[in-house]
């Protein structure tokens, strides 16, 4: 089994897997294309995805989803959510609990799907590209995910993979994987201290900036930056608007008031700003662009930066907020490492340039750098694969609080259970005294960091219930874990009661209106904890309750679970049914071209009127009324079809098939009479093997100069599967003659009968 790393971008995702024997692919699509547009297009009977949706855009702009990362685990509300939504030609609304639904006609209704089902589909899709081209199926995975990803879009990511039948082993930050790709091959690293890379991915639709730190066999993240609303769409944004004012005042036409004509001038905008990146001008011509105008513009480099200055100064802002946090100084960093889609504008790398004294190195691929990192990650957790010792600890952009019914729970860390830059994994241990069921919440501590959510809360705990022995509080022990996702939930909670005498029991609760909290990755001891027992310790397990704020109920993820698989099959049943048609058509015009001159001896004239009537009616049947008819209608009337075509073609395949089996019959004949004649036999026996080869061939004679005798366009009066059983007779009865009377019978020629035929061929042309 190979194991599969996923970079789902904005605009396109990369696969990449290690296979059994350690090698390191980016995989092909159905288009030999390294990346896949992450689009989901729905026809009126089947979805499209990947290549084949965004094929489709253009036809159907409203019922195509793209950009859908930008929606994951977000609130209709939100202001960016509002701005993505003014850009994109499908139809949304808001959900009952505030989130966002896209809208669209399906299998002749209305059918509303969330964002996480949407990217259900896309991995859905990324998962059947990966088994086709490995050949094997699929479950673990590792996907990259940007660094700003608060809680629930990390669970919706996760349920999304579920949906898809996929079994994530980790969400791996994008920069993170960048990193891991970058460090684990090199052997140079400096053996006097650590190695500092700062990693700058400007995607289609944000900007990640982190700060690594290497040595030998490890690799630690130092922080974390972002901005999530900046990114290469945001540059292509600032040439479509240029364009469209210019070609309002030159050809009177707005571009915003036609969905097609907007996307047909984003597209040309993006490639427009790649041709920026190498040359100093470009020019924009677009055939056609609305109400039949054809259209043309030019823009120069120095133009264009001038109109995106507010986008690259903010490139800045990342850039020295992760330096900052990492501690270090310019001076103390070894390079900088640009990827991303959206890096290749000339101006960004001079800005890289001048924070960071340095010319930023473009030596890693910039489009699949993190699908590298996803696999190599993917391996390293499975146990399928041995991997080099390489340790990865990434750090926590976002800070996490917790808090009780009693109110916060008081740590060491600014009342904060996980403080920004936490590495995690993370397990931390609380120690509460209750008497029966109560609550703890998780929510982001610190306002000042730039969350994308329109609520500080994560998600609710419900500890309980349970009872005490005595009437005062007992000790309850909560293990509460950060994740490999950076999902924050609670491994387990356990009721701890001690059995004291009342003096003891009296200094044991004596801090009973604190909480405390142990900083240990396991389960700490008694004597850790600082609490001396006399008597009996009894522990039981407590039942938790999560509820997760926006986030979907087991109840909500089954269903989705249910509706992917039906599209699933509706797909399939779709597939299948243009197989059919397609088989039509090409059954059709094969036997068009048959008759008109393989088959055309073979077939009476009123014969070949009939099946070119046939026909033709079909051809024009499948181009009017057949153009969308059912798999089962398809297959009903090629079926029709062969049973007029059948006969012709049976006659035209048995000429051949009869001459050969003729040939093979006068060769075991002779066969057997060669024998017989070299072998000193009783008299009695050679007359019966004789006998039995010359009743076949005068039998032979006589049908063959029967079958001569009519027409090619009459059914055969001989049969090739006729003569054949007439030779495996002799052959067997010659046998059966010769075992009997002790004589061995000739040894038969180990070549197929078409084989045989030739070398007979040859000799008696010899």
């Amino acid at each position: 089994m190979s194991v599969a790393g996923f970079d789902i971008g904005n605009e396109n995702c990369v696969i990449a897997v290690v296979n059994p024997g350690g090698m390191l692919d980016v995989l092909l699509n159905d288009e030999s294309k390294r990346e896949t547009p992450a689009v989901v297009s729905f026809s009126e009977k089947q979805r499209f995805l990947g290549s084949t949706g965004a094929t489709s855009a253009m036809m159907n702009p409203k019922s195509t989803i793209s950009q859908v990362k930008r929606l994951i685990g977000r609130k209709f509300g939100e202001a960016d959510v509002q701005n993505d939504l003014k850009l994109f030609p499908f139809e949304t609304s808001e959900s009952q609990d505030g989130g966002i639904l896209v809208r669209l006609e399906y299998l002749g209704e209305t059918h509303t799907f969330t964002p996480v089902q949407i990217l259900g589909m896309l991995l859905s899709n990324l998962k059947q590209i990966t088994e086709n081209s490995t050949n094997k199926p699929i479950s673990n995975c590792v996907i990259g995910i940007p660094c700003y990803f608060t809680d629930v879009q990390r669970r919706a990511y996760l349920d999304a993979a579920t949906i898809a039948g996929l079994k994530p082993l980790r969400l791996i930050h994008d920069c993170t994987a960048t990193a891991l790709g970058y460090g684990i091959y090199k052997t140079d690293f400096s053996n006097v201290g650590p190695t500092y890379i700062v990693f700058v991915d400007i995607g289609h639709c944000d900007t990640q900036v982190c700060v690594a730190s290497f040595e030998s066999g490890h690799m630690k993240i130092l922080s974390h930056a972002f901005d999530a609303n900046l990114g290469g769409r945001d540059f292509d944004e600032i040439l479509f608007s240029y364009f469209v004012s210019q070609f309002k005042e030159q050809y009177n036409i707005d571009v915003y008031t036609n969905i097609k004509a907007s996307i047909r001038l984003r597209a040309s905008c993006e490639k427009l700003k790649k041709v920026l990146s190498a040359n100093a001008g470009a020019p924009l011509n677009i055939e056609c662009l609305m109400n039949e105008k054809d259209v043309k513009g030019f823009i120069r480099r120095e133009e264009f930066e001038k109109l995106s200055s507010g986008l690259l100064e903010r490139i800045k802002i990342p850039c020295q907020k992760a330096l900052a946090e990492s501690g270090l100084d310019v001076e103390k960093i070894h390079s900088v490492q640009l990827v991303g889609s959206g890096s290749r504008i000339p101006a960004i790398s001079k800005i890289l340039s001048f924070l960071f004294n340095r010319e930023p190195s473009r030596t890693i691929d910039a489009s699949e750098c993190v699908a590298h990192g996803c696999a190599l990650q993917c391996a390293m957790l499975s146990p399928l694969f041995r991997v080099r010792e390489f340790e990865v600890q990434d750090s926590f952009p976002f800070s996490i609080g917790f808090s009780s019914d009693k109110g916060p729970i008081c740590t060491l860390s600014n009342g904060m259970l996980f403080p920004r830059g936490q590495p995690f994994p993370s397990v931390k241990i609380l120690m509460l005294y209750r008497t029966n069921t109560f609550q703890l919440q998780a929510f982001y501590a610190d306002q000042n960091e730039p969350l994308s959510v329109a609520s500080s809360q994560i998600s609710s705990f419900t500890i309980g219930p349970f009872q005490t022995s005595h009437a005062e509080p007992a000790r309850v022990k909560v293990r509460v874990q950060l994740n490999l996702h950076g999902v924050v939930n609670i491994l387990s909670a356990s009721l701890i009661e001690d059995f004291l005498d009342n003096s003891a029991r009296g200094n044991a609760h004596s801090t009973s209106e604190e909480d405390a909290i142990s900083h240990h990755a396991s389960a700490t001891s008694d004597a850790e904890e600082g609490i001396v027992r006399k008597g009996k310790l009894t522990k039981r397990m407590i039942p938790v309750n999560e509820s997760v704020y926006g986030g979907m109920t087991k109840a909500e993820l089954s269903e989705a679970v249910a509706k992917e698989h039906q599209l699933v099959q509706q797909d399939l049943k779709m597939e299948r049914t243009k197989e059919k048609k397609n088989a039509l058509e090409s059954y059709v015009y094969e036997m068009r071209d048959k008759f008109s001159n393989m088959y055309r001896a073979f077939a009476t004239e009123s014969e070949r009127e009939g099946i070119s009537r046939n026909l033709q009616e079909t051809v024009e049947w499948l181009y009017e009324d057949g153009v969308d008819e059912s798999e089962n209608v398809y297959t009903v009337r090629l079926e029709d079809l062969k049973k007029l075509v059948d006969p012709i073609e049976n006659r035209y395949k048995d000429e051949e098939a009869r001459a050969q089996a003729t040939k093979d019959l006068l060769k075991c004949s002779k066969d057997y009479r060669m024998v017989v004649e070299a072998h000193t036999l009783a008299s009695k026996v050679r007359d019966a093997v004789v006998d039995e080869c010359t009743k076949v061939e005068q039998w032979l004679q006589e049908k063959v100069k029967q079958q001569e005798a009519l027409p090619k366009d009459a059914d055969p009066i001989l049969w090739s599967g006729e003569i054949k059983r007439k030779s495996e007779a002799l052959d067997l009865t010659c046998k059966y003659i010769m075992r009997s009377s002790g004589s061995p019978p000739p040894v038969k020629d180990e070549t197929n009968d078409s084989d045989r035929g030739r070398k007979s061929d040859y000799m008696e042309l010899d």
